[in-house]
């Protein structure tokens, strides 16, 4: 059975940064891709990044350009989210998952993780 957990979550203040991983099991993830979303209290899920297998192609949510950086480790079956120059705004549920498409539609991943904590002070 595929699970995935997000690690890495917690309180940070503005400015400052925090590293997410998630660990995939269970399955083979060879030519799926990989993304991040995130959900803040009373607001829709929404994409964060994502990347191929391959790692060669990257997306990101304008919002989060220039200070998040996907990146993954086929090897460990890990995908990770460097997040710098945090803002309250960042302040949500992080989650990661995978999909056969690629997409920043939420709906066409089919995996996901339980999701982990970040929240930013201002």
């Amino acid at each position: 059975q595929v699970q995935l957990v997000e690690s890495g979550g917690g309180l940070v203040q503005a400015g400052g940064s925090l590293r997410l991983s998630c660990a995939a099991s269970g399955g083979t993830f060879r030519n799926y891709a990989w993304g991040w979303f995130r959900q803040a209290p009373g607001k829709e899920r929404e994409f964060v990044s994502a990347i191929t297998w391959s790692g060669t192609i990257t997306n990101y949510a304008d919002s989060v350009k220039g200070r998040f950086t996907i990146s993954r480790d086929n090897a460990k079956n890990t995908v990770y989210l460097q997040m710098n120059s945090l803002k309250p705004e960042d302040t949500a549920v992080y989650y990661c998952a995978v999909s056969f498409s690629w997409t920043t539609r939420s709906r066409d991943y089919d995996y996901w993780g339980q999701g982990t904590q970040v929240t930013v002070s201002s």
